[in-house]
C-alpha cells in the first residue's frame, strides 16, 4: 500500500512505498507511528509543522465483516496530545482498493484560498474549493455526490472546521451521501482546515479488487467471523434491533448514566430518550431503524431519524450523543436532541464535545438547563462565526475557562463520555490513561463492568478494573490497526477463537503468519508510541487523571473515583 503525501502550500503530491517502521501497518498503528516521527510534539497543532494523516486498517476492502473503518491521527488542537479519531464511511475501502495506505496532508497554505482534493484510479487532482467555503456538510456532500457519482467516498469540513475550533469534526459521508459519520474527536477538523482542504473525494472506479493471498482459507475465517458477530446478543441482536442507544436505559438502570454535569448517576426521564424511544420514532415516521455504517457492515447499529414530518432530520443518532446533549443537559425533547445532532454533523463538530460545552454553558448561565430550543439557537451560531459560536465550538474546558466554571468534566481537555466513573470505573481508568484524553472507544470497560460480556468485574470497586481497561487498550489499538469496529470486541471477548479469527483472516489476506501473541505486541507497540508522543509533548502522569469533581459521592450509587496517581500508573506500563 502506497503513501499519498499532499503539500497544502505547493499544492503537489507524490506517492512512496513505506517502507522501515511503516512497513505493514495501517490505521491507527500507521497515523500514530507517522505522527510521532514526523511532527514535532512541542509544534502548535495549527502550524505547518503538524501534519493530518487518513489511514485505512489492514483488513479494508477486503470481505471482511464491519472492517470498513477509516483512522485519522494528528497533534491534537484540544488536547495538545497525540490523537487518532475513526469512523466508518466508504473511504478506507476505497482507498484500499486503489492501493493507497494512507493520504498525508502537509505543510500549510499561506493564503485564503480553499483546496480539495479527488483521488482516482489514475489521478490525483488538487482542485479550488472557493465555491463551497461557508456551506455545511450537508450541501457539500450532496453537490460532490452529483458531481462526481454516487458511492463516491467523502471526507469534508464544515464551519467549524474553517474557523479552526477545538471540537471540529471532519464528517465522512455514509452509504447514503449524508454526513452521518464522524471522525469526531480531538479537533481533527481544525488541523484540516488549518491546510485549507474543504474536502477530499475517493473514486475507486474501474479499481481491481483486492488481491487475497489464500482465498479459501480467508472464505472460512470470514465465515466464522460473521457468525460470531450474528450470533452476539450484543452485535446480533441489541445494537442492530435499538442502535447505540439501547444502552441508555441499561446504563441508567445501573447508576452510571451522567445527569446535569455529573451530579446523579440516574435521570428520572431517561426514558424519553431512550433507544426504545428513538426507534418508536423511526418506525412511526418512516425512517430507518437498522443501517450499516459502511458496506460490509454485519453489525448495522446505525439509523435514520426522521423528523414529525416524515423528512430525514439526523443519521447514526448515537448513544454518546444523546447523553450529551440530553441528560448531561436536562434537555428532555429527543426532537431537539436529534437537531442538535444535525447541527453538529452539518457544521462538523465532536457532538460529545458540543454536548457536554452546552453543559457548561448552562452551568455559567448562558443558558437555562433543559433549555433545548436555546441550545439550538446557540449552536446555530457556529455557523454564523458568532463569538458566541467560537467559545461554544472551542469544547468544554474552553466555555468553562471563559465563563468562570471549576465543573468541568475534561481528562487532557476532552470531555467524559456517557459512563460515569466512579459506577464503571473499568472506563474510568480508561478515561484517565489513554494517550487521546477522555476516551471511552479507548478501553471500552462498559463491557466486563455492566454488560457482562468477556467476565464480569464489578464496576463499583477497584479490583481488577486497572487490568481490565489495560487489556481493552492493547486490544482496541490492534482493533484500530486492522480496521474493525470496536463493536466487534463483544464477540470477539465472548469466544475462545475470536482473536485467532482476526489472525486467520491477516494471515490469508498477506500471506502470513501472525499469532495472538503478534497482535499484542502491535496493541501494545501503538500505546507505547503514543505515550512517547505525548511525553515530548511535556505531558506527565498527572495528566492521566480525573478532575476533583469526581472526589464526590454520585447518587444513588453515592461512590466516589478513588484510584490514586501511582495506581493508574500502572495501566499502561508494559
Amino acid at each position: 500500500m502506497g503513501i499519498l503525501r499532499i503539500n497544502t502550500k505547493e499544492k503537489n503530491y507524490k506517492f512512496e512505498e513505506p517502507s522501515g517502521d511503516l512497513a505493514g501497518l495501517g490505521g491507527r498503528a500507521l497515523t500514530s507511528k507517522m505522527i510521532l516521527d514526523e511532527v514535532p510534539a512541542t509544534s502548535h497543532p495549527l502550524s505547518k509543522f503538524n501534519k493530518l494523516v487518513f489511514a485505512p486498517g489492514l483488513l479494508a476492502g477486503s470481505p471482511a465483516a464491519s472492517s470498513g473503518r477509516l483512522s485519522a491521527g494528528a497533534k491534537s488542537p484540544l488536547t495538545g496530545g497525540i490523537k487518532e479519531s475513526n469512523s466508518g464511511g466508504l473511504v478506507a475501502q476505497k482507498l484500499a482498493r486503489l492501493g493507497i495506505g494512507a493520504i498525508v496532508l502537509e505543510d500549510k497554505p499561506e493564503g485564503d484560498g480553499y483546496s480539495m482534493i479527488v483521488v482516482k484510479k489514475d489521478s490525483v487532482e488538487i482542485l479550488s474549493a472557493d465555491e463551497y467555503v461557508g456551506k455545511g456538510t450537508y450541501e457539500v456532500m450532496e453537490t460532490l455526490w452529483s458531481k462526481y457519482g454516487k458511492n463516491t467516498g467523502l471526507l469534508c469540513i464544515g464551519q467549524a472546521g474553517e474557523q479552526c475550533l477545538k471540537a471540529a469534526s471532519i464528517q465522512q459521508a455514509d452509504m447514503n451521501g449524508r454526513p452521518g459519520r464522524a471522525l469526531g474527536r480531538g479537533g481533527l477538523g481544525a488541523v484540516m482546515g488549518s491546510k485549507k482542504i474543504k474536502a477530499i473525494v475517493i473514486d475507486d472506479s474501474d479499481a481491481s479488487r483486492l488481491a487475497m493471498k489464500d482465498k479459501e482459507a480467508f472464505k472460512a475465517a470470514n465465515k466464522r467471523w460473521v457468525q460470531m458477530l450474528k450470533e452476539h446478543p450484543v452485535s446480533g441482536e441489541g445494537l442492530p434491533a435499538l442502535g447505540t442507544a439501547v444502552l441508555v436505559n441499561v446504563v441508567n438502570e445501573a447508576g452510571g448514566f451522567p445527569t446535569k454535569n455529573f451530579r446523579e448517576g440516574r435521570w428520572e426521564h431517561a426514558q424519553d430518550i431512550s433507544g426504545e424511544k428513538v426507534a418508536e420514532n423511526i418506525e412511526a415516521r418512516g425512517g430507518v431503524t437498522t443501517e450499516g455504517c459502511h458496506p460490509g457492515c454485519t453489525i448495522k447499529c446505525s439509523n435514520v431519524y426522521n423528523d414529525k414530518d416524515g423528512k430525514v432530520l439526523t443519521t447514526g443518532f448515537e448513544y454518546e450523543t444523546i447523553w450529551a446533549m440530553g441528560a448531561h443537559t436536562l434537555i428532555r425533547d429527543i426532537d431537539d436532541i436529534a437537531m442538535l445532532d444535525r447541527l453538529c454533523d452539518d457544521f462538523g463538530l465532536d457532538t460529545i464535545e458540543t454536548g457536554v460545552a452546552l453543559g457548561i454553558a448552562m452551568e455559567g448561565g448562558m443558558l437555562e438547563w433543559g433549555d433545548g430550543k436555546g441550545a439550538i439557537e446557540l449552536l446555530k451560531k457556529v455557523g454564523t462565526k458568532a463569538y458566541e459560536g467560537k467559545i461554544l465550538g472551542s469544547g468544554a474546558k474552553f466555555v468553562g475557562d471563559t465563563l468562570g466554571i471549576d465543573r468541568v468534566p475534561v481528562v487532557k481537555n476532552q470531555s467524559l463520555p456517557a459512563y460515569d466513573p466512579r459506577i464503571v470505573k473499568g472506563v474510568g481508568v480508561t478515561y484517565a490513561t489513554t494517550p487521546m484524553g477522555a476516551d471511552h472507544t479507548a478501553g471500552y470497560g462498559v463491557t466486563a463492568n455492566i454488560l457482562g460480556v468477556g467476565g464480569n468485574i464489578d464496576g463499583l470497586k477497584k479490583a481488577g478494573n486497572v487490568e481490565l481497561s489495560q487489556g481493552l487498550q492493547i486490544a482496541t489499538a490492534a482493533l484500530d490497526a486492522a480496521g474493525l469496529c470496536i463493536f466487534v470486541a463483544f464477540a470477539v471477548l465472548d469466544n475462545e477463537d475470536g482473536v485467532q479469527t482476526i489472525v486467520d483472516m491477516l494471515n490469508a489476506q498477506y500471506g502470513l503468519s501472525l499469532t495472538g501473541d503478534d497482535v499484542v505486541a502491535l496493541g501494545k507497540s501503538i500505546l507505547n508510541n503514543e505515550k512517547e508522543f505525548n511525553k515530548k509533548a511535556g505531558f506527565t502522569k498527572l495528566d492521566d487523571q480525573l478532575p476533583e469533581m469526581f472526589n464526590e459521592e454520585l447518587p444513588p450509587q453515592n461512590k466516589t473515583w478513588d484510584f490514586s496517581v501511582d495506581e493508574l500508573q500502572k495501566t499502561l506500563d508494559f
